[in-house]
């Protein structure tokens, strides 16, 4: 048998995270999901469940450069069990007022802007703490894949889970689930030994050195364009998910057994993305790979739009989710394996603003717009715009491409001459 695939599993450390993050991400979309159908069902709004994504990711796009400079300034691995527990007790108030029936629309959306206070320090240390849980940075590449696998796996199993428990016992069992599944992480955390990293003491102001990564983005087209992309992407395309519980209500006629059907395959596309990403040999050009999958994902979700029968909508909306998660796998990628360490947190914080601080803006955008135009229609303009910024990205992508190059000959001449 080929092990290859899974190569970084052979780091403790990394199987504890893995094994982990795991157990407690099929918690996080159990919740994503239940959240969203408690919103519908007490709405009705389109514009209200843009309301509430817009508040639970909003703090991303204002404090993750502030967390990502953090970062790099104090322990990853300290910062990353914070957050963790904070998103327990997160859970645990959200499980409690539900099954009380002390909730309403205020407190969902309250309790999701503390959650995105939360992931704005959490996603900084998660990605940047990745590099200390391979010994062999060659294998680097390998454990990002791995977690994007990792991810999508639990994307497709808490959709069946979730579907299963809120039609059998309501949103609040979701969420209690999501709060017990954070004591594996906990416990996973506690029980790595991560050697002490040496710190450069830095007396620097935070918001300096996030002018420094803002500098530092300007003088790597490959890293900046990926970004942008990726920020492109996130506020056009991405938002589309918002607007699942009305396709499962009103244009396929369903229940929430239909909305979970849509997350669920949604999640087996991903997994599918995933599972390329991590057999991808490490030859091939990532930026061709980010390129091929926007555009993927951005026509997978037009055709999503404009089919009524249910049965071909997930079919699209598999191949949708594939294009998005090789895109977010590749980025991702591509950032960890050519940013320096010293700038890493800041960076990939500006990555996260992108990627998950765009998409309050756009799913906003998306709800207002929905409920005046309707959901299939907006959906199809999503993927029309995704498919325009990829084209417009396409020559800087190249001349980045290129321009790696020219750093490897580079490294290659200067390693010559040294020898």
């Amino acid at each position: 048998m080929d092990f290859t695939a899974v190569r970084a599993l052979k780091y403790p450390n990394f199987r504890l995270y893995f094994s982990g993050q795991a157990i407690s991400l099929i918690g996080t979309w159990m919740q994503r999901m239940a959240v969203s159908w408690l919103v519908f069902r007490l709405t009705h709004s389109e514009l209200m469940l843009g309301v509430v994504v817009f508040a639970g990711q909003i703090p991303i796009m204002l404090l993750s450069p502030y967390g990502g400079a953090l970062t790099d300034r104090h322990s990853r691995y300290k910062t990353l069990l914070f957050t963790q527990i904070a998103s327990m007790i997160q859970a645990g108030v959200l499980a409690a007022v539900v099954l009380t029936g002390h909730h309403n629309i205020t407190i969902i959306i309250i309790l999701s802007v503390v959650l995105g206070i939360i992931n704005a320090f959490d996603t900084p240390a998660r990605q940047s703490l990745m590099i200390n849980l391979v010994e062999d940075k060659k294998d680097l590449p390998n454990a990002i894949a791995l977690n994007s696998s990792m991810v999508t796996l639990a994307r497709l199993l808490g959709p069946v889970a979730a579907g299963f428990i809120l039609s059998s016992f309501g949103e609040g069992i979701c969420f209690l689930v999501n709060f017990l599944s954070f004591v594996a992480v906990i416990a996973s955390l506690l029980l790595m030994k991560i050697p002490p990293v040496p710190k450069i003491i830095n007396k620097q102001d935070i918001w300096q050195g996030l002018s420094e990564g803002y500098t530092y983005l300007q003088q790597h087209t490959g890293i900046r364009s990926v970004i942008l992309l990726m920020a492109c992407t996130s506020f056009f395309v991405m938002p589309y998910s918002t607007l699942l519980p009305v396709f499962a209500t009103n244009i396929f006629h369903g229940n929430v057994t239909t909305f979970s059907w849509l997350n669920a395959v949604s999640g087996l596309g991903a997994l599918g993305g995933a599972i390329y990403m991590a057999t991808l040999k490490p030859g091939n050009s990532l930026l061709k790979v980010i390129a091929y999958c926007s555009a993927q994902f951005a026509i997978g979700l037009i055709l999503f739009s404009l089919t009524g029968l249910f049965p071909l909508a997930l079919c699209f909306i598999m191949a949708a989710e594939f294009g998005m998660l090789s895109q977010i796998a590749a980025s991702n990628t591509y950032i960890q394996t050519h940013v320096d360490e010293n700038m890493r947190g800041r960076v990939i914080s500006y990555y996260v603003m992108a990627f998950q601080g765009m998409a309050p803006i756009g799913s906003l955008l998306i709800g207002f717009l929905a409920h005046y135009f309707g959901a299939s229609t907006i959906v199809c303009a999503e993927g029309i715009a995704g498919v325009i910024a990829v084209v417009c990205f396409i020559p800087y992508l190249k001349k980045a491409g290129t321009g790696d190059l020219s750093d490897l000959r580079k490294r290659v001449l200067t390693s010559n001459i040294k020898s």
